[in-house]
């Protein structure tokens, strides 16, 4: 997964290495294909770890199993999660590879193989494989898990909550009910996503502290993006109390700073979150706050940064965030829509149908963006971000009732959706009265 933001991605791993690491794999091995060397498979020096330096031992004593090559994956997949050095998973993807080229029927390796296509955002194989699981596992709430997930970046927004509540009702755990939190929200029930966030927090492993510190930074954000600043600051500081020093934390403080503007500290929270996981969004955050302090040149380095972050560590699946980075500004229009046009040939969630929406708006397609922002506007999540976007198409579309609802519910919901767009939908608002 690339660190370009927080989504449900993230919850298939969890679910993924719980299974794998608690519950074991289920092999069976029918063939011997020879052996192959554990040293393919080694992280850097800095990484090793006894979890590690044991599984690459059994792969030693016992190279023609798939299980070890599984519990190696998910170790990569947990490292992956608890560091942000989601380089990390492709270590894993060699490592399932090879236990379904011993196996090709290993379920484990298959389910984790369906996790890993979601992190690397092949939804649609996502759920063409989680179809086939759950067509022989009918019972197994992780491939639910799968389907919920995969069905909601690809905008089947009605079949993932039937896997939801199928998931929930199979096995009603951390896992489950943080994905019914991020559907509730989808759909514009903050009480009830709220609530789920909190269960899911508090079913956690104990035992998983970065897990739990998930959960709280999910809520968190889930409170952020109502206007709930500090409400949402002391969620994300009982994260970094239970997992010190964590990047998600770190950002989720540094944005309740800005929101509410206390600069010099969201830049210092910002900055450490960014140090220890370059993220795109908090860096154009990081800029914003340098855009209003006057400081430009500080600005423009971490709106370059975001570039770098995006099509140097990021790669080329998804830049979105840079595409509306680009938006934002005015700059590179062309090649904004085309990364959006593209992403959103495989991926029809709400955000990407936005970000498409704001690029054809400021390429002044006008109809297009109303076309696509109105699938950014199903299911009403009630996101101040694409509200913002809806009110301005519709302004420039002369359609000024509409205009004045979207940018009013926008700054309603969260004032300090962004920091600068915030300050165009005032603007724009004030022309409009």
């Amino acid at each position: 997964m690339k660190n370009k933001q927080v989504n449900f991605q993230f919850l298939t791993i969890c679910a993924a290495v719980f299974l794998i690491l608690t519950n074991g794999a289920c092999s069976t091995n029918t063939n011997e294909p020879g052996k192959v060397e554990a040293a393919n498979y080694n992280l850097p020096a800095e990484a090793k770890d006894e979890e590690i330096s044991e599984t690459l031992k059994l792969i030693e004593k016992v190279p023609d199993s798939p299980t070890p090559y599984v519990q190696l994956a998910a170790i990569y997949v947990k490292k992956a999660r608890e560091t942000g050095d989601f380089s990390l998973n492709s270590k894993a993807e060699t490592a399932v590879d090879k236990a379904l080229q011993i196996t090709p029927e290993d379920v484990s390796a298959r389910k984790l193989k369906a996790s890993l296509y979601l992190t690397f955002h092949r939804f649609a194989e996502a759920l063409e494989m989680g179809k086939k699981l759950q067509a022989e596992f009918p019972t197994d709430a992780f491939v639910y898990g799968v389907l919920t997930d995969a069905n909601i970046e690809l905008g089947n927004y009605k079949e993932a909550v039937e896997a939801a509540q199928k998931m929930v009702d199979l096995k009603p755990n951390s896992n489950s009910y943080a994905r019914v939190g991020h559907l509730r929200s989808l759909y514009g029930d903050h009480n009830g996503a709220v609530e789920m966030f909190k269960t899911a927090a508090r079913t956690a492993d104990p035992q998983d502290k970065e897990a739990q510190s998930w959960c709280l930074v999910r809520l968190g954000d889930e409170l952020w993006k109502n206007g709930k600043y500090a409400e949402a600051e002391k969620v994300y500081d009982e994260a970094l109390q239970n997992f010190p020093n964590y990047h998600l934390a770190l950002a989720g403080k540094g944005r309740a700073r800005a929101a509410q503007g206390d600069f010099e500290a969201a830049i210092r929270f910002l900055s450490d979150a960014n140090n220890r996981v370059p993220n795109a969004e908090t860096a154009i955050l990081l800029g914003d706050i340098y855009t209003k302090q006057d400081n430009f040149d500080k600005a423009k380095e971490q709106y370059e940064l975001v570039e770098v972050i995006e099509q140097k560590i990021g790669g080329n699946d998804d830049q979105k965030r840079l595409a509306l980075l680009w938006a934002d500004r005015d700059l590179k229009l062309d090649e904004a829509l085309a990364i959006t046009k593209r992403e959103y040939e495989t991926r029809k969630d709400i955000f990407t149908a936005d970000a498409l929406a704001w690029t054809l708006y400021k390429k002044g397609r006008l109809a297009e963006a109303k076309t696509a922002i109105s699938a950014a506007l199903d299911p009403k999540a009630n996101e101040a971000r694409i509200l913002y976007h809806a009110g301005m198409i519709e302004k420039n579309l002369g359609n000024r009732a509409e205009a004045k609802k979207h940018l009013e519910t926008a700054l309603k919901i969260n004032p300090a959706f962004d920091l600068l767009q915030a300050e165009n939908a005032r603007r724009a608002l004030a022309e409009l009265k």
